[in-house]
């Protein structure tokens, strides 16, 4: 997403408009998309202001209140699967998720629970139990 214009700019197209030029030629005239200019103006007309608004929508992640939590939970029960932790979300916090939400909430905290089960299965050997007959 590119950076939001400056005010004077957008001030600047709406007086441009509003001395008799198009939206489009003003827009060429200030080197700026020529929805932008229709959208500036279209702002000042309803609401009187051509200030930036708000950026934003839903928080990044349902998981994210219950960040303390879920490490607390993996800290105690390391081996827990996707499933089960999304599980333990619902009958514990009752906040229903899927596994690429947990997947994607321990990436973004760099959390990663891993098992080796490479080594698993060469420990399994050296100890005689899981080695196949030659």
């Amino acid at each position: 997403m590119g950076k939001a214009h400056s005010d004077d700019l957008r001030e600047r197209v709406v007086a441009a408009v509003a001395a008799g030029m198009s939206r489009h030629q003003a827009a060429a005239r200030f080197q700026v998309g020529v929805s932008s200019a229709i959208r500036w103006v279209t702002l000042k007309a309803q609401t009187g202001g051509i200030g930036q608004r708000p950026r934003g929508g839903k928080p990044r992640s349902p998981l994210a209140p219950h960040t303390d939590w879920l490490l607390a939970l993996i800290a105690v029960e390391n081996d827990l699967t996707l499933a089960q932790i999304g599980q333990r979300l619902l009958d514990d916090r009752e906040v229903r998720t899927n596994e690429a939400s947990i997947r994607r909430f321990f990436q973004r905290n760099r959390i990663t629970v891993k098992k080796n089960t490479a080594r698993q299965r060469a420990d399994a050997a050296r100890r005689g139990r899981g080695a196949r007959p030659v």
